[in-house]
């Protein structure tokens, strides 16, 4: 580009010139800034490594006693293994089952096969199917008869997990309203929140020409991955709704 001619005709140069770079000093004082806080953050370094560790607070409990390792030998299970996470519902479930009552006469006593157990149902196919896919891991029970009238069974049946036992446990107690079954919304088990055990003793007795008149009840209740679940039948057509609850009680105790 020509530069503009002056009065005097000398060109003038300061027209066209490049313009003088005024952010220059700006620069230089952020430069020595940024060198201030990089010189001080390696002094403070510098220091801290020349002083001592500060100990750290100590612990609630500093000296926490463990048991020692023990090498395993003959008198290893896998209880002792498990110490620590080891339940009583682990152990032998059939100790766990209620005594029969004096004067009673128990039919039987031990585990039931899962195969066996699935026949009670009304399609024991379906239910052996339904079992299996609910983890099941063991039934115990325990059968009594008092006289020539009553007749009680209590079963234990644990699975591997509390989401089968409360599966099972709730779909067994969601049918026993209907009239085809105890035809009542049956009574609270003392002690547990009502979505967790039940008592029903059927409305009407089985009455049949030529037959004793039958009346049933049963007790449905859940406590972690066990359900307790009781049928007691009176070929006399009486049941005490008493007499259920208290049978369910002592055995959600023994768990």
């Amino acid at each position: 580009m020509i530069a503009d001619a002056t009065a005097d005709g000398t060109a003038d140069v300061t027209a066209n010139s490049p313009r003088r770079r005024r952010g220059r000093p700006f620069l230089l004082i952020a430069g020595a800034v940024a060198l201030g806080v990089l010189a001080g953050t390696v002094t403070g370094y510098a220091i801290q490594y020349d002083r001592e560790p500060t100990p750290l607070a100590p612990l609630a409990q500093a000296d926490l006693v463990e048991p020692k390792a023990l090498a395993p030998d003959d008198a290893t299970t896998h209880k002792t293994i498990n110490a620590n996470r080891w339940h009583k519902t682990d152990d032998d479930l059939a100790k766990l089952l209620i005594e029969a009552p004096g004067g009673a006469k128990v039919d039987g006593s031990g585990y039931l096969p899962i195969e066996y157990f699935a026949t009670f149902f009304k399609r024991p196919d379906g239910q052996l199917s339904y079992l299996a896919e609910q983890n099941i891991r063991r039934i115990a029970s325990v059968s009594w008869k008092k006289g020539d009238d009553t007749f009680v069974d209590v079963r234990l049946i644990q699975f591997n997990d509390r989401s089968g036992a409360d599966d099972y446990q709730r779909n067994q107690s969601g049918y026993m309203p209907q009239d085809e079954y105890a035809g009542n919304d049956g009574v609270v088990i003392p002690g547990l929140p009502s979505e967790l055990g039940h008592v029903w003793v059927d409305s009407k007795a089985d009455e049949k020409p030529g037959y004793l008149p039958m009346r049933g009840a049963r007790a449905i209740a859940r406590r972690g991955d066990i359900v307790l679940d009781i049928h007691f039948v009176n070929n006399r057509g009486k049941v005490s709704e008493g007499d259920v609850v208290d049978l369910a009680k002592r055995q959600l105790e023994r768990l």
